[in-house]
């Protein structure tokens, strides 16, 4: 018996095979757009993240455009085997997955939200907004565009059937299929890993693509002995992010009379000795500072927040400054390390008017980031009489204990650089609650806390009477001895931790997901 394939099988079979090159060229493009996603998202910094993005962006973009192809273009090849209905619905398809991709880039790009149900008020109103600007011109702009976008994929389209018979006959389809598969295996293998580990630079990327759902297996690690879920979970619940992208700075309204007559001085050594006494001052034990260099530690004692925001606070003039200011005092900051930030301009002084206007203490507020040299120049008793004082310095980690001295009473037995700014305002007469503007507190206040709590890259640090505790990106947590400065292994109250956390996340603007 002969078997002879019939046309209308010739002809399916024909379409199929145009159908995985037409998809092939649809996945390429979907790529090279998701390119807008990985751009716009903080970089892994390591080898393995970095491996793992470039799999996860090809396999799981490759993945949806293959899907929509099985879903939608594949049973046409079947149900409706006729060339032109099959290549221009193909085509039309393509056209409108391929733009809504892009305008879930671009949602992305601006909010870092992604089509979803969740999102849709927000799209809605954007939509809202722009309907409401919108003229002829910009919509015919928009219909032309996609008009020149559907003739592409319909050119595509025809140029990949003409030729179906020469590539057919290219043995491309396995490599290329092998490529793929070994991109999505390793994906999601190494993110069961990372998710198991809390590895940052891999889980970090969970949201970044859409439709995104990677493998995670805990459940599956736990049975086999392969995961203590119990240390997982605690890992877990230290974690925070440390990427923040956007901050909510102050978090309520903030507004709070000063004193008029009431003046405070902060300098900082920033060059030099801090000397072991000063006259008039006394010497408060446990003050601890954090900062990977100069310019983060000048943003620490400004903002009152750890060098976490830093990068987030770019353009909010620091609450310390701006309040003051705008009822009536006299503010001065000085610092050649303050650099030239338009936020910080219309407060700087020289180093003769601000140790001028400390000498006639016709300031309220003056800070100065000054070297110990310049500290003897401007340290008398009348500054002792004028002025509420705080000097403190800043020395390399990791001596962290800073040292500061002061002319009043300190009711904190452990302190941060992150108080300075809570404790000037109060001393000013503002007593809103400094939770709104900082992670730190007022050393006059009565309320007591048993430690403090900073950021230097990516590891949360936190000190106690007795202990520095160290908490990585991945949520494991070490914890040294203050005194000898050696890894002690004791057990850790992971309740204070999870407070120390949350007082670090509260000032992050939270994404709509």
């Amino acid at each position: 018996m002969i078997l002879v394939e019939t046309p209308r099988r010739k002809l399916v079979t024909q379409l199929v095979s145009w159908g995985h090159w037409f998809a092939l060229l649809n996945i390429f493009i979907a790529i090279i757009i998701a390119a807008i996603y990985i751009f716009n998202s903080p970089g892994p910094d390591t080898l393995l993240g970095t491996v793992y993005l470039f799999a996860t962006w090809f396999s799981h973009i490759g993945f949806l455009t293959f899907i929509g192809f099985v879903i939608f273009i594949l049973p046409l090849c079947y149900w409706v085997p006729k060339a032109k209905v099959v290549k221009t619905t193909a085509s039309i398809l393509a056209a409108l997955a391929l733009a809504l991709l892009a305008l879930d880039a671009l949602l992305y790009t601006k909010y870092g939200v992604h089509l979803s149900i969740n999102s849709a008020n927000l799209i809605r109103t954007e939509a809202q907004t722009a309907l409401a600007e919108f003229g002829w011109q910009q919509w015919g702009f928009f219909v032309l565009l996609f008009m020149v976008w559907l003739s592409f994929q319909l050119i595509a389209a025809n140029a990949i059937w003409q030729r179906i018979e020469r590539l057919q006959r290219r043995k491309l389809g396995l490599p290329i299929t092998t490529f793929f598969v070994a991109c999505f295996v390793s994906s999601h293998t190494m993110h069961i890993w990372a998710d198991a580990n809390l590895y940052q630079p891999i889980v970090r990327q969970d949201d970044m693509f859409p439709l995104s759902y990677p493998a995670k297996a805990k459940t599956l690690l736990a049975k086999y002995n392969l995961l203590d879920i119990e240390d997982y979970q605690q890992r877990k619940e230290l974690q925070f992010n440390q990427n923040i992208t956007g901050i909510n700075y102050p978090t309520d309204p903030l507004y709070c009379p000063v004193d008029k007559t009431k003046k405070v001085v902060i300098l900082m050594v920033t060059e030099g000795e801090l000397p072991a006494s000063l006259a008039g001052l006394m010497r408060v034990d446990h003050h601890y500072g954090v900062n990977s260099n100069l310019v983060s530690g000048i943003d620490t004692v400004l903002y009152g927040l750890p060098e976490l925001y830093h990068a987030a606070l770019r353009d909010y003039p620091p609450i310390l400054l701006e309040l003051p200011t705008t009822q009536g005092l006299s503010v001065a900051l000085y610092g050649s390390d303050v650099g030239e930030q338009t936020k910080f301009a219309p407060y700087k002084v020289s180093w003769s008017d601000f140790k001028q206007q400390i000498d006639s203490a016709s300031a309220n507020l003056a800070i100065g980031f000054i070297s110990a040299s310049q500290l003897t120049e401007i340290f008398n008793t009348a500054l002792v009489d004028n002025y509420k004082v705080l000097v403190s310095h800043f020395s390399a980690a990791p001596n962290f204990n800073q040292g500061l001295m002061t002319n009043f009473s300190v009711n904190h037995s452990i302190s941060s650089r992150e108080d300075l700014a809570p404790t000037a305002l109060q001393l000013l007469g503002c007593n809103a609650n400094p939770k709104i503007y900082s992670t730190g507190s007022a050393m006059i206040d009565n309320s007591q806390s048993d430690y403090v709590v900073s950021t230097l890259g990516s590891k949360v640090l936190l000190f106690t009477a007795t202990q520095r505790i160290e908490v990585l990106s991945n949520g494991n947590v070490k914890i040294f001895d203050l005194l000898s400065g050696e890894e002690a292994f004791n057990q850790v109250d992971t309740n204070i931790l999870s407070q120390a956390i949350k007082r670090l996340s509260r000032f992050s603007a939270k994404k709509i997901n």
